[in-house]
C-alpha cells in the first residue's frame, strides 16, 4: 500500500499540472460517471493530502481517492491512450504549454465525490501527518495510554496519518525499539526523537519517490544514492544478518501486515 510520502508527491502532481484550469473527467469503467459529470469542465482549485488520503477541491465538491493495497495512478502528456480495463477516472487538461496533461486511476479503494464537511469528518479521524504542520503530542497522547504494541499503534492511521509498512519497521529499528513494546511503555523523549527522524525520513520519501531507511556507513555502497538491496535496514530482510549486529531478521503478521525486526537490537 502506498505510504503518506506517495500521496504528498501525487497531490503536488497534480497540482502543478491541473490547477486552475478546467479539467474534462470522466469515467472509462463507469463506477464514476455520474459523480464526473457533476464535475467535468470545472476549474480544479487545489489537490492536497492528509496521510494516505488524496482530496481534489472543484469549488464545493471533492474528489476524495485513497489508494489502498492495489489503487495507481498513471499520468502523461499529449493524447491519453485508449482507455483499457478497469479505468476509474481519468482527468485530461490543457497543461502549462498547451501540450495537454493526463492522468489515469484504477484500482483504488475510494474514489467519491465529497463535500467540504465530509472532508473534516475525514480528517477528524485521522492523527497528525509527518509531512504536514501537526501537533506529534497528539499522536503520543494516545500511544501513551495504550497497552497496544507500539508496532500495531504505529499502523493505525487514527494515530499517525501516512505511516505504512515500511515506515513502520524501519523507524522502529533505527531507535532501537521492539515492536511488542506497549505504547504506554514509549518514553517521551524516545517518541520526540522518533517523530523527527518520521519527518525527516519522509520527506526524503517525497524528494526521491521511493523509501530509503538506511544511513549511508551502514551500506554496502557508503557513496552515492542507496540501491534497492541496501534501501532498508530490516524490511523484506527475514532471515537476513541484520546490518548492525548480524542477528537473523525476523517476522510475523502484526495487524494483518509482515512486521520485520532484530530481536537483538530491538530487545524487549
Amino acid at each position: 500500500m502506498p505510504e503518506g510520502h506517495t500521496l504528498f508527491r501525487l497531490a503536488r502532481e497534480q497540482h502543478e499540472a491541473f490547477a486552475g484550469r478546467e479539467v474534462h473527467v470522466t469515467s472509462p469503467q463507469g463506477r464514476f460517471t455520474s459523480q464526473a459529470e457533476l464535475i467535468d469542465g470545472r476549474v480544479l482549485d487545489e489537490v492536497t493530502s492528509w496521510g494516505k488520503h488524496l482530496f481534489a477541491a472543484f469549488g464545493p465538491d471533492v474528489v476524495h481517492v485513497h489508494l489502498g493495497l492495489y489503487g495507481k495512478y498513471t499520468s502523461g502528456t499529449g493524447l491519453p491512450p485508449e482507455p483499457r480495463g478497469a479505468l476509474r477516472m481519468r482527468w485530461e487538461g490543457p497543461g502549462h504549454d498547451g501540450e495537454g496533461v493526463w492522468t489515469d486511476l484504477r484500482g483504488a479503494t475510494a474514489c467519491d465525490l465529497i463535500t467540504d464537511g465530509e472532508v473534516q469528518l475525514i480528517l477528524d479521524r485521522l492523527g497528525p501527518d509527518p509531512l504536514r504542520r501537526s501537533d506529534p503530542e497528539k499522536a503520543f497522547a494516545r500511544i501513551s495510554r495504550s497497552r497496544v504494541t507500539i508496532g500495531a499503534l504505529l499502523m493505525d492511521q487514527a494515530v499517525i496519518a501516512g505511516i505504512g509498512n515500511v515506515y513502520r519497521a524501519e523507524l522502529l529499528f533505527r531507535h532501537g525499539v521492539s515492536p511488542f513494546r506497549p505504547g504506554k511503555a514509549l518514553a517521551h523523549d524516545t517518541w520526540t526523537a522518533m517523530w523527527a527522524d518520521l519527518v525527516t525520513l519522509m520527506r526524503a520519501g517525497v524528494r526521491a519517490g521511493r523509501i530509503v531507511t538506511t544511513r549511508p556507513e551502514d551500506r554496502v555502497k557508503r557513496r552515492g544514492a542507496a540501491t534497492r538491496t541496501d534501501a532498508h535496514y530490516v524490511y523484506r530482510r527475514t532471515g537476513m544478518p541484520c546490518r548492525l549486529c548480524g542477528t537473523p531478521v525476523r517476522t510475523e503478521v502484526m495487524v494483518g501486515r509482515n512486521l520485520f525486526w532484530c530481536p537483538t537490537c530491538q530487545a524487549v
